[in-house]
């Protein structure tokens, strides 16, 4: 055997555990949930499972809660996608600008990041108790109107972006911190000697630079934000009035709780197109912009 010939057989044995992990963990599961959305399947008597071919599909686009769930994953990511970009900017700008403890306060905004969605959601839930929540309770002792944040339509999910925004918003300041670490200082310091001010410096400079990754950031949170569901199933468990049930807890709760489980592959699905529809107007405006 030739040292090439080695080379690759080393290299395939590198990668076979993550290809069998891949094919038995993503493929598998995925080819499954593809053939369930094409049948009604019965656990209970196997022999009254059949083939629907679209119905489900065509079930679900007829179904009130699913556009009810469509409705409230849209307004999650609308509330969602420019508070990432607008706070983890502001947050990476400030880190940026620090001489002085930035590891420390980067190291304090990336905590919540750490911790599971378990762990925050329960967390947040104390925090918006309207009985004895510390939110409520701080209100009140300055003289604050105290809000029903997890039992009002109005505020549901408001309370839930914001927990969302303190268990993510710190990875995303932290690669705005590092983009703006990355950028040459030579082209700083030449605006600099041509007389631009910090205004025009940021504006004319930086954030061009910076447009890529804030492009990545807006992608990734908007994918994100499609597929919200632990945060809202611990705070509020989709209510009130389903105002924070998302697209994935309805697919969860009809397949696991209904058991209707072609029609939530075929619900699961439908997202997915809905994602792969952003995905090509994304590099339709990449491709312009390149």
């Amino acid at each position: 055997m030739t040292y090439i010939q080695k080379r690759n057989v080393t290299g395939w044995l590198f990668l076979a555990p993550f290809m069998c992990s891949f094919f038995l963990f993503v493929f598998v599961p995925v080819c499954i949930s593809l053939w369930l959305s094409f049948v009604q399947l019965d656990l209970t008597n196997a022999a009254q499972s059949k083939v629907v071919g679209f119905q489900n599909f065509s079930d679900a686009l007829k179904d009130d809660l699913f556009w009810k769930a469509t409705h409230a994953t849209l307004n999650y990511a609308v509330l969602m996608v420019p508070a990432v970009l607008l706070i983890g900017t502001a947050l990476g700008f400030g880190l940026y600008g620090m001489s002085r403890g930035r590891d420390l306060v980067r190291g304090l905004i990336y905590l919540p990041g750490m911790l599971n969605v378990a762990a925050a959601g329960i967390l947040w839930q104390w925090f918006f108790n309207n009985e004895f929540g510390l939110i409520n309770f701080t209100a009140k002792r300055i003289g604050l109107p105290v809000l029903p944040w997890l039992s009002d339509k109005a505020y549901a999910m408001p309370s839930v972006v914001i927990m969302s925004l303190w268990w993510t918003i710190g990875a995303t300041s932290i690669i705005i911190l590092t983009a703006l670490q990355q950028i040459p200082q030579m082209f700083l310091e030449a605006a600099a000697l041509d007389g631009a001010s910090q205004r025009q410096t940021t504006f004319k400079i930086v954030f061009p630079i910076l447009r890529p990754v804030l492009f990545f950031v807006f992608i990734t949170t908007t994918i994100g934000a499609f597929q919200m569901f632990g945060q809202a199933m611990i705070l509020t468990g989709g209510g009130p009035e389903f105002s924070t049930r998302g697209l994935v807890q309805f697919m969860f709760e009809t397949a696991f709780n209904g058991f209707r489980f072609g029609y939530g592959a075929a619900i699961s699905w439908l997202l997915f197109g809905m994602i792969a529809v952003f995905a090509v107007i994304q590099s339709i405006v990449v491709r312009r912009d390149s």
